[in-house]
């Protein structure tokens, strides 16, 4: 077999059925071998930095590796910006890139340029294929690499002449990661602080929902009966009902809920990624702490760790649900959970929606009452970010996907595509501003051309508002944050889909309602904001 062909065999071994990405010179045999895979499908896209984005998401909502590849050069520089935003929103995600023929890499070439070494700072491993011979080592070595904790992005380089080279059809065994758990020593001490504190706090992290440990906190917190608090990439962890649940933290430095944090005795912090929000931020007072994740936890000032947890979140939590005498009942001084509440969700009247405005926070209210525990949101970055971490309470876990590491603008469209390849079944509403909307709004002829169906949001003001303020608070004026744009409208009729400008609240609402019900159809909604 030619290795092209052996290495769409190992990507069958490993259970991969799509891949995205744009086809050039480089990766021609690669693209061949994959239109004679029974199993895989090539999905070409507009731009590659949408086709990482599509394998980002697919990665996160599938918790199976997520696939994109491009060609040399300019095609694997288009793959930076995602491939670095996969790998610190620790998305499990492996990039296949055609390279120059060893041949002629020793000398100034034709669009060759050192690919590994600019991608080795934005991934957890870069790889450059010499030897056909090694291509089911090295692939199972990427997939490994990428889905286990912390999970990121693998990049994978194939010269052209190493790709037609001959090659034995052999794929290494798919081998289960292994599952640890604490010592014992370590869970004894962390039972011993729990009992001798009065006021723990739980802080939750995306780990939590990466390692589908969502059933489990729910126990440890009912069996503990302490406040939580949770990042943004950790939403739906907690019903929105729940008495223990004080929402998100990680807006800026003065979020109500720290109040509740400082009081705290101890800080049980699980499954909590340091490039969520740095400990300092929220815990001024170097408040003792007992780490709970599948890693030892970062050295910091800020987060003095008293006992360190370190395995399998599921299994940790599960052992410590066995364990009597946990539950230290406890509530921050004064009614925080209401002012939280009343702060971050805001007074909203649905029986009269056309007197409304036209804010992020009212349309996200629609889309809440909208929406059901299927429904995956996708956000773009900006600040509707901010504005959905305070007032979209998701559903269920993994539901509601922000770039909250990397913090990318133009992830929320392509994404969309690829929650859709990862949830075929599930409503998709991608929430975008203006900015990141047309960051990669070449994508809307993948999705038409694909069929897919999902609901697109463009809040449209004509400035990069998080910018703006940011600018106003510090100098007291803004400059190079406003523009004017396309009519979005028109914009989507142009590629084939549905376009509707909201007129107010209640348009909105109907509108929402029968895109989320049209079948094999894609709607842009332009919300012209007033806020």
């Amino acid at each position: 077999m030619k290795a092209a062909e052996v290495f769409i065999q190992c990507l069958e071994n490993e259970g991969v059925e799509y891949i995205f990405g744009i086809p050039g010179k480089e990766t021609l045999d690669l693209v061949d071998a994959i239109s004679k895979s029974k199993q895989i499908q090539f999905i070409n896209v507009r731009h590659e930095q949408g086709a990482a984005f599509m394998a980002d998401v697919y990665g996160r909502l599938s918790n199976r590796v997520g696939v994109c590849s491009s060609t040399l050069g300019p095609g694997a520089t288009n793959l930076v910006t995602s491939i670095a935003c996969a790998n610190l929103d620790h998305s499990p995600v492996v990039a296949i890139v055609g390279q120059a023929g060893l041949e002629r890499q020793h000398k100034e070439s034709h669009q060759y340029i050192d690919i590994i070494k600019l991608m080795e700072p934005v991934s957890k491993w870069a790889i450059e294929i010499k030897d056909a011979n090694t291509i089911p080592e090295i692939i199972r070595k990427a997939f490994r690499l990428a889905i286990n904790e912390k999970p990121g992005s693998v990049v994978i380089e194939l010269p052209e002449n190493i790709a037609i080279q001959a090659a034995p059809p052999k794929a290494s065994p798919v081998t289960q990661l292994p599952t640890s758990v604490p010592t014992t020593e370590a869970l004894q001490q962390a039972v011993a602080i729990i009992h001798q504190s009065k006021q723990p706090f739980i802080i939750v992290g995306n780990g939590v929902i990466r390692q589908r440990a969502t059933v489990e906190l729910q126990t440890f917190v009912e069996h503990i009966q302490a406040p939580v608090t949770h990042s943004f990439m950790a939403k739906g962890i907690l019903p929105k009902d729940d008495p223990l649940n004080y929402f998100s933290f990680g807006f800026q430095e003065n979020d109500q809920v720290l109040q509740g944090i400082s009081e705290a005795d101890v800080l049980i912090v699980i499954g909590f990624d340091f490039v969520e929000r740095f400990p300092k931020y929220w815990n001024k007072t170097k408040i003792p702490i007992i780490h709970i994740d599948a890693l030892p936890a970062e050295v910091d000032e800020f987060y003095p760790v008293q006992v360190e947890l370190v395995g399998n979140i599921s299994e940790t939590l599960k052992i410590m649900n066995t364990i009597d005498g946990l539950a230290t009942p406890w509530s921050p001084s004064g009614n925080l959970k209401k002012q939280i509440a009343q702060s971050y969700q805001i007074d909203w009247n649905h029986k009269h929606l056309r007197s409304l405005p036209l804010t992020t926070e009212n349309i996200l209210h629609v889309i809440e009452r909208l929406s059901s525990e299927k429904t995956i949101i996708i956000s773009d970055v900006g600040a509707h970010k901010i504005a959905i971490a305070r007032t979209f309470q998701a559903k269920a876990p993994n539901r509601l996907i922000i770039s909250n590491g990397f913090a990318s603008m133009g992830i929320a469209l392509p994404g969309s595509i690829g929650a859709k390849f990862a949830c075929p079944n599930d409503p998709v509403i991608c929430i975008t501003g203006d900015g990141g909307a047309l960051m990669n709004i070449s994508e809307l002829e993948t999705a038409k051309r694909l069929g897919l169906s999902f609901v697109i949001i463009v809040l449209n003001d004509h400035v990069l508002k998080l910018e703006e303020q940011m600018m106003m608070q510090k100098f007291g004026v803004s400059n190079g944050v406003t523009y004017g744009n396309p009519n979005f409208v028109q914009l989507a009729h142009s590629f084939g889909i549905n376009g509707v400008r909201a007129e107010d609240v209640q348009h909105f609402e109907d509108v929402l309602k029968t895109a989320l019900n049209a079948e094999n159809k894609i709607t842009l909604i332009d919300v012209p904001l007033n806020n």
